[in-house]
């Protein structure tokens, strides 16, 4: 039976919105319906200061959804936006007030993989990085927070799979090659196109934050989508990161984006723990001459120049581009191999960076949205 969004509504109408009376669809705070297939998805808007009392709410909403024959599951995410008649904002706390605030459970790290812009090799960074980490002794996570453009399922060749049960209130991530995997590209089908508004993709961010089990990672590795928006702030806001690593290859263009990127993390208070240069050269495999396809040593120069450490060098090549998209990232297709010992000497330098300090006791930056 195919599902819709009347059928939804139909449904969402036994649910009393967040003043405990009016009928969720006519009280204002639904948003749009989105259904794809058998998932339905949608938020309720809420006052901020009410979010933890209308978890019911939620919670009301979807099982009313998921009882409707055909559907597979719903996805309800509370949105916090301010009221348009609201006071001014108060002054933020001051960081002390702030600090050691509201950390993943059982999570030491948290780090950011960004890039100012798309197609510079950010997501098959994040997989190689996190797996190379796994692979000198560290536990580790991996959360693709690319809602619109999700990557991680095809990546690591779980392409269709639906993430294991829930163990009481938290989502099971999967576990391949020995670490922890999560991806709204999970949750729908690979072709399905995410209409979503700025609110909801944070809503559904903080969800697969809060509400997966990542406990017991010395890091979560979060592959950002590209670009400076919402998801990147709603990371800053959130959680206390240990700090990003921005993504680039060496064309200027992309240099210019990434430069964007380390000034945006820095604006809210987030360390540049280093720039990786990918696709940094080409080396013939039949003649084994070396070839700068996108010039090189421009995110070096960029990382000299704005003062954040310089990671490495990611060659551009058929063997990482292959693993890739044959769901076999390179660290685990080639482990001897040069270009898994680039990955390897990354993470060494990464996990030292790490050690240096505990990210659970950083001041949470407080972004608040006019």
């Amino acid at each position: 039976m195919a599902v819709t969004r009347e059928s939804v509504l139909a449904a969402l109408s036994t649910v009393p919105g967040p003043d405990g009376k009016t009928p969720l669809p006519g009280s204002g705070a639904l948003s749009e319906i989105v259904v794809v297939g058998e998932k339905v998805f949608f938020s309720i808007a809420v006052d901020a200061a009410r979010a933890g009392a209308m978890e019911a709410v939620r919670k009301a909403a979807e099982t009313a959804v998921t009882a409707l024959p055909g559907v597979a599951s719903a996805i309800v995410t509370l949105t916090a936006e301010r009221p348009k008649s609201a006071p001014a904002a108060q002054p933020a706390p001051a960081p002390a007030a702030a600090a050691g605030k509201d950390p993943i459970p059982g999570v030491r790290h948290v780090v950011a993989v960004a890039s100012g812009k798309g197609g510079v090799g950010k997501s098959t960074t994040s997989a190689n990085l996190a797996l190379a980490l796994a692979a000198i002794g560290m536990k580790v996570g991996l959360l693709d927070a690319d809602i619109y453009g999700p990557s991680v399922p095809r990546l690591f060749g779980l392409t269709g799979a639906r993430p294991p049960m829930p163990d009481g209130n938290l989502l099971q991530p999967f576990l391949a090659h020995g670490i922890k995997l999560m991806s709204i590209g999970f949750l729908v089908d690979e072709d399905a196109p995410m209409i979503w508004r700025g609110p909801m993709v944070m809503s559904a961010l903080t969800q697969l934050l809060r509400d997966v089990d990542w406990s017991g990672l010395d890091v979560l590795i979060v592959d950002m989508p590209p670009g400076t928006g919402d998801a990147q702030l709603t990371l800053a806001q959130q959680v206390p990161l240990a700090g990003a690593v921005v993504v680039s290859t060496p064309q200027d263009l992309a240099l210019i984006d990434a430069r964007r990127g380390i000034a945006m993390f820095e604006k809210v208070d987030v360390p540049i723990l280093g720039v990786i240069e990918n696709m940094s050269y080409f080396v013939c495999p039949n003649c084994g001459t070396r070839h700068d396809v996108f010039a090189h040593g421009g995110a070096r120069a960029e990382a000299e120049k704005t003062g954040v450490p310089f990671l490495g060098e990611i060659p551009l090549t058929m063997a990482i581009r292959e693993g890739s998209d044959g769901g076999r990232p390179i660290v685990v297709a080639d482990p001897d191999g040069p270009h898994a010992k680039v990955y390897r000497g990354i993470a060494e330098t990464l996990r030292a960076r790490l050690d240096g300090g505990d990210s659970t006791g950083r001041a949470r930056p407080r972004i608040v949205m006019e």
